[in-house]
């Protein structure tokens, strides 16, 4: 990944720090992306450049499409002033957070907040930054196993990850003549501060995950960063338009 550029949309902390960190290792420069916690972003930066990478955090709210034109225009001064570079080649869609409501009890603002969050920011910011990504480039929407296997309160939640991977199936059909590859990862439940780190924090909510997944434990970050790093990987150039599940075979 010599030469490569990442940008990771929510890369400062959880699944995306992870992932800025993996591809960094192996050589790519990052672009990471945070909403209000600048002082955690400049801590990845940090330690991707005590390895000798190079990288640099861009302050983008992702439900707040009306300034991704800007958010492009950072993007292309960062990628010249940082990296010397006039196009990055992958761009990972993994900024979000939860909204947990049954159903019949889920507000109009909870649903669009995720509407916005976790598809029309995905949708636009990745029409937005095009012009940017060079040819063969690649891009990783994040979606979750919860499209798959259904678990109360998450309805609105897991319709948009629902969108987000029919989103990438027209992606990569539209796409193709640049030679773009996309690709969905579906993580499981991991351990972070997602949903105020219930999956983490409450040892309950932990053992019985791990009681319903194959490998018997729940997952964590860099299980997730790994596997988008090895995505991203030419071993997977010829991998495009598919859902691969991160769980562990949670309900399997």
């Amino acid at each position: 990944m010599k030469d490569k550029i990442a940008i990771i949309t929510g890369g400062s902390r959880g699944l995306g720090k992870d992932t800025a960190l993996k591809l960094a290792a192996q050589g790519a420069g990052i672009i990471l992306t945070y909403l209000s916690k600048e002082a955690e972003a400049q801590a990845v930066v940090k330690e991707i450049e005590a390895g000798g990478g190079k990288a640099v955090a861009l302050k983008l709210d992702v439900s707040e499409s009306e300034h991704f034109k800007d958010f492009a225009a950072e993007v292309s001064g960062a990628l010249r002033r940082v990296f010397d570079k006039q196009k990055f080649d992958f761009l990972v869609n993994n900024a979000g957070t939860g909204a947990h409501a049954l159903f019949e009890k889920t507000t109009p603002k909870q649903f669009d907040q995720m509407v916005n969050i976790h598809l029309k920011g995905p949708f636009f910011l990745t029409q937005a930054l095009l012009p940017l990504m060079a040819h063969g480039g690649r891009i990783v929407n994040i979606s979750s196993g919860l499209t798959r296997f259904s678990m109360p309160g998450y309805a609105a939640y897991a319709a948009m990850k629902g969108g987000i991977e029919v989103l990438t199936r027209y992606q990569a059909k539209e796409l193709g003549s640049r030679q773009i590859a996309v690709n969905t990862i579906a993580p499981g439940a991991i351990e972070t501060d997602f949903g105020g780190g219930a999956v983490r924090d409450n040892e309950q909510i932990n053992k019985q995950i791990s009681s319903i997944t194959d490998l018997g434990r729940v997952g964590l970050p860099e299980d997730i960063g790994g596997a988008i790093a090895s995505l991203l990987s030419e071993g997977s150039r010829w991998v495009n338009a598919q859902r691969i599940e991160v769980s562990g075979g949670m309900q399997s």
